[in-house]
């Protein structure tokens, strides 16, 4: 099995579910997953102390820094940064070992960064490995494109667009962001273009809300069309890099063409663009070919009023409360008031329950401690090793009756 760079952490959640089931033994398991027993068990033993928050990535630098940088150093490099405050890390290398002082460019950009001496625009590093799908419609991005207030353009252009071909499905001028007009707008894309397989988006409104559990009434939506959501990393904007940068090309048209008068125009102006970046424009990263001469509709059509999503047979499914909760074992347990009166699956992996909506999973019980956790989105959503519904392992499933607004397996 190949473990890809963004599935990690998605196939170590598969391999812990796998092993607390306990039906093939652990070193079969392992060969399965192509991972020795000792990481297997470390894996297993980190699931049971953190749940699905212990299978992300941990930093392996070293708890002790024999090398450290010496004080003296630090001191002579904010020395240097101070005379000259708009000299980055290579200019001020440069400047210290002209006087005798040899210090790597990564050491100096740390310091600085540990000073907060530099500005946030600066913070990101290029990305060293690009992804891209496969296939066109595998990955949509999707994201407001924020204008300079200065302009009053009075509209907030909506992006989408399709992570293989960078084909530009949507640019949308829109009065505001409001989950119900972009649930129009994605409909009428959705109509035409058919659905992809999965959408990344960032922390913003209206996909996501930082109160509560964090999903809105657009993102359970988008979920029960059978579409897996992403989100991007706080603060890392180039986990959307393709989007990203058509946003750039857009502000350069914007500070080059004549721009509308009036809001109304807007649109007009947008729509230009698209499809003089879609038809016209050559694109590097396509070997100079055009988007439209890569993209094609999907041949997963759109379903205006999609039927209740089907768990697997057996499954333990429970319908949330209108307030958001579900009673276990005469305890109410918070998921998320924007699934109120929606069908979800747990999951009993060991002290822990993982809750799953359609194909995502939205949340975390831990029986120990009695928490009820927020699952980390930047963990991937992963699918969970259940049989495949008729018609593939990707086909929207209806569901049947659960327990209502609550209830106990079996085995708890």
């Amino acid at each position: 099995m190949s473990w890809r760079t963004d599935q990690v952490q998605d196939q170590r959640v598969r391999f812990v579910v796998l092993a607390e089931r306990k039906e093939k033994n652990m070193r079969q398991l392992c060969q399965e997953f192509e991972i020795s027993p000792t990481t297997g068990y470390k894996w297993l033993k980190r699931f049971r102390a953190e749940g699905v928050g212990g299978m992300r990535e941990r930093s392996r630098r070293p708890a002790n820094s024999p090398r450290r940088t010496s004080p003296e150093i630090v001191k002579k490099i904010l020395a240097e940064r101070h005379k000259t405050p708009d000299w980055g890390a290579r200019k001020l290398r440069l400047l210290l070992a002209e006087q005798g002082v040899k210090v790597p460019v990564i050491t100096i950009h740390r310091i600085l960064l540990q000073e907060g001496l530099v500005a946030e625009e600066d913070r990101h590093r290029p990305a060293i490995q690009r992804f891209e799908r496969e296939r066109p419609n595998q990955l949509w991005q999707m994201d407001f494109k924020g204008m300079p207030e200065a302009w009053k353009a009075e509209r907030v252009p909506l992006s989408v667009l399709d992570d293989h071909s960078r084909y530009l499905l949507g640019l949308e001028a829109l009065p505001h962001t409001q989950g119900w007009l972009v649930r129009q707008r994605l409909e009428q894309i959705f109509g035409w273009a058919g659905l992809p397989e999965a959408m990344l988006m960032d922390h913003g409104v209206p996909w996501w809300n930082m109160q509560g559990a964090g999903w809105t009434r657009l993102s359970v939506w988008l979920m029960q069309q059978g579409i897996r959501l992403y989100f991007s990393g706080y603060r890392h904007p180039q986990t959307q890099g393709k989007v990203e940068r058509m946003h750039g090309s857009l502000q350069r048209a914007l500070r080059k063409r004549q721009r509308p008068d009036r809001p109304e125009q807007w649109q007009g102006w947008l729509e230009e663009f698209r499809q003089q970046y879609n038809h016209v424009r050559p694109h590097e990263a396509l070997q100079m070919r055009r988007p439209a001469n890569v993209w094609q509709p999907s041949s997963r059509p759109f379903d205006p009023t999609p039927k209740r999503w089907e768990y697997a047979e057996g499954a333990w499914v429970c319908r949330v409360g209108t307030n958001g909760g579900l009673w276990i074992s005469n305890k109410r347990w918070e998921v998320s008031r924007a699934l109120a009166g929606e069908h979800v699956e747990l999951e009993r992996v060991g002290q822990r329950i993982l809750v799953r909506y359609c194909r995502t999973t939205v949340r975390e019980f831990d029986l120990d401690s009695g928490q009820s956790l927020p699952v980390d989105v930047n963990l991937r959503e992963f699918v969970w090793p259940t049989a495949p519904a008729e018609g593939g392992a990707d086909a929207p499933r209806t569901s049947r009756d659960g327990a209502g607004e609550g209830g106990d397996p079996p085995s708890l």
